[in-house]
C-alpha cells in the first residue's frame, strides 16, 4: 500500500471533529496540554528593583540624619514611632558602621525577578566584622558573586565583551 493510500484510508477512519496538525508544535502550559503550530511569547525582561538589604541601609541613614537634625530624640524615640523594638533600630542604625565603599555597593544592589543579591543577617556580619580592612575581607567572604561579578563588568567595559569571560 502506497503513502497516499495509507493516508486516504486514515483520513477516512479518523472522526471528523479531530485534525491532523503537522509542522512545529508548541505546548502552552496550563492545566490542559494543549498544542498549538504558534510559538509561545517571548521571555519579559527581568523585573529589577532595588535589593531589600539596600532600601534598609537608605532607610538606616532617613533615620540617622533625622536624629542629628532633632526631628526624633533619639534611638528609642525612632523604634516607638515606627512600631520597632529599640533591639531592632540598633541593628538597622549599626549597618552605618560599615566602609562608606561598601555602604555605596550595598546601595546599588539590585534584586532581579524577587532573586535577593545578599542577606541581612549578612550585611550585619559584614558590619561587625571589625575595622574596614576586615569588613572588606568580610565582604569577599560573604558573596564572592558580588565581587567576580563586578569584575567582570569592569573588564567587559574596559577590554569588551569577548576577554570578560577570561577573568
Amino acid at each position: 500500500m502506497s503513502l497516499d493510500t495509507q493516508q486516504a484510508v486514515m483520513s477516512e477512519d479518523a472522526p471528523k471533529d479531530r485534525h491532523i496538525l503537522t509542522g512545529t508544535l508548541f505546548r502552552r502550559r496550563s492545566s490542559r496540554v494543549t498544542l498549538t503550530e504558534e510559538p509561545p511569547p517571548s521571555k519579559p525582561e527581568p523585573v529589577r528593583r532595588p535589593a531589600k538589604v539596600a532600601r534598609m541601609l537608605a532607610l538606616t541613614h532617613h533615620l540617622q540624619s533625622a536624629i542629628d537634625r532633632g526631628l526624633v530624640a533619639d534611638r528609642a524615640a525612632v523604634a516607638c514611632k515606627l512600631g520597632l523594638t529599640r533591639a531592632r533600630v540598633t541593628q538597622l542604625l549599626d549597618l552605618l558602621h560599615m566602609a562608606p565603599d561598601l555602604q555605596q555597593a550595598v546601595l546599588t544592589l539590585e534584586a532581579v525577578d524577587g532573586t535577593e543579591p545578599m542577606s541581612e543577617r549578612a550585611l550585619r556580619a559584614v558590619a561587625h566584622a571589625g575595622s574596614r580592612v576586615e569588613q572588606r575581607g568580610a565582604w569577599e567572604r560573604t558573596d564572592p558573586g558580588l565581587v567576580s561579578s563586578t569584575l567582570v563588568d569592569l573588564c567587559r567595559i574596559l577590554f569588551g565583551s569577548a576577554d570578560a569571560g577570561r577573568v
